[in-house]
């Protein structure tokens, strides 16, 4: 059972929807039903989306690599789930169990593209996958720019740490109109689709493990599908700029200069901070070019929000009341939490270059997380602003629904921002 009733929370519930499926999966079952009533502070709306929630995310295979084995084939997957309720179900009900499918069925593709190595997953193949994304929905469209565009647009962060790698960087744009005349919401995610640090190289032992610092993107991607499928009035442009950070002999090097996207020079003092980099370009397109009201970023950034974070909370950094109160608030019902940190003039001066009008990566390593944040804020064009690191919630978090492994954190906390200020 849940335990005492005033205990309950949806994410308990999220973890017993969870359970549920890996016993269905355990008695080889195709079907699941579980009841669903209001207990304690949660409401029979929120549990029962938490409910479904929970049994699909906890339904997902990651086995493509794995050959046949006769012995212990995987068990089948659910193909039906019914929710049985204690009174008779409300319009308001059915949307909100039908927006915790779609939300949880877009993080799984997202942890899908998580998971795919380098060779199966480059820039190309994203922004492939960003067309069918468009290709579904008559309300999408899709655009990508190559390495001449991006070159002739002044995008030098995202240039630089394509550099050294033989797979040719895409910026990737997505629109979405449901939302007529109204404010258009941006969103950015990083997707460096293998990150082994360029000439600042990565230590070897996990290094495999970043396949997985294109995580921000894929959830971008498929949140703007989940809302399109969800056809929420709302107005949204995204931007994904895609690369691979790698070392050659054309590689970026540690002290060079680059310009970036809004004419604010950087000194490259660690060719492994090329995240933000990337991201300074993607801001500024979306926030000058694209026409976004305000916008919401997500990366797999640094080191540093796992330090203080660990994998409960995303580090959130915002130049705007307003925003980071619906991104936090998006965060606790969809179970995504965030935690903000602050920003302040002390923190930016930290990125004040010596060589150039800034540094990417801090001198001593104090407040990496806000080090990073402080740099963006540069990048948005004065635009309210939220930036989410998701470096230590996007993989390996150990939740009960989604394991080791891909998250595909960022999905449900767009699409409940989204279904909040369409609202």
């Amino acid at each position: 059972g849940l335990g005492d009733a005033s205990a309950v929370c949806a994410e308990g519930l999220r973890v017993a929807g969870a359970l549920a499926a890996k016993q269905a999966h355990h008695h080889e079952a195709r079907s699941l039903a579980i009841g669903a009533e209001a207990r304690g502070e949660v409401g029979l709306i929120d549990a029962a989306g938490a409910l479904v929630e929970g049994v699909i995310l906890a339904d997902l295979r990651l086995d493509r690599f794995k050959t046949d084995d006769e012995d212990s084939p995987s068990p089948p997957r659910l193909e039906a789930l019914e929710i049985r309720l204690a009174e008779q179900p409300t319009e308001e009900l059915h949307e909100a169990t039908e927006a915790a499918r779609v939300a949880a069925e877009a993080a799984n593709r997202a942890r899908e593209l998580q998971h795919l190595p380098a060779n199966f997953l480059d820039p190309i193949r994203l922004a492939q996958r960003a067309e069918e994304i468009a290709a579904g929905s008559d309300r999408i469209e899709a655009g990508t720019l190559g390495p001449r565009e991006i070159a002739a647009r002044g995008m030098g962060g995202l240039l630089a740490v394509s550099a050294g790698s033989e797979s040719e960087p895409r910026l990737i744009v997505l629109r979405y109109r449901g939302g007529g005349d109204g404010e258009t919401l941006g969103l950015v995610g990083k997707a460096v689709c293998f990150d082994s640090g360029g000439i600042s190289l990565k230590p070897a032992a996990t290094m495999y493990e970043m396949k997985m610092d294109m995580s921000g993107g894929a959830a971008v991607l498929e949140a703007v599908a989940a809302i399109a499928e969800l056809e929420l009035a709302i107005n949204l442009v995204a931007v994904v700029p895609a690369t691979e950070n790698m070392p050659s002999g054309t590689a970026t090097r540690p002290g060079d200069v680059i310009t970036q996207l809004n004419g604010k020079t950087v000194e490259v003092n660690n060719t492994d901070a090329e995240g933000r980099l990337i991201l300074a370009d993607a801001l500024t397109f979306c926030a000058r070019e694209l026409g976004a009201d305000r916008i919401v970023d997500l990366a797999t950034l640094t080191g540093g929000v796992i330090v203080a974070l660990g994998s409960t909370f995303a580090g959130l950094i915002s130049n705007d009341q307003v925003l980071a109160d619906q991104v936090e608030e998006a965060g606790r019902r969809s179970g995504e939490l965030a935690w903000r940190l602050p920003l302040h003039p002390e923190y930016k001066q930290l990125t004040r270059g010596l060589v150039a009008d800034l540094t990417n990566s801090a001198r001593k390593r104090k407040a990496l997380t806000i080090y990073a944040g402080s740099f963006l804020e540069e990048f948005v064009e004065g635009k309210p602003w939220a930036h989410l690191d998701i470096a230590g919630t996007a993989w390996d978090t150990g939740r009960e629904y989604v394991g080791s492994g891909p998250s595909g954190f960022g999905v449900r906390l767009v699409v409940e921002l989204a279904r909040k200020l369409a609202s």
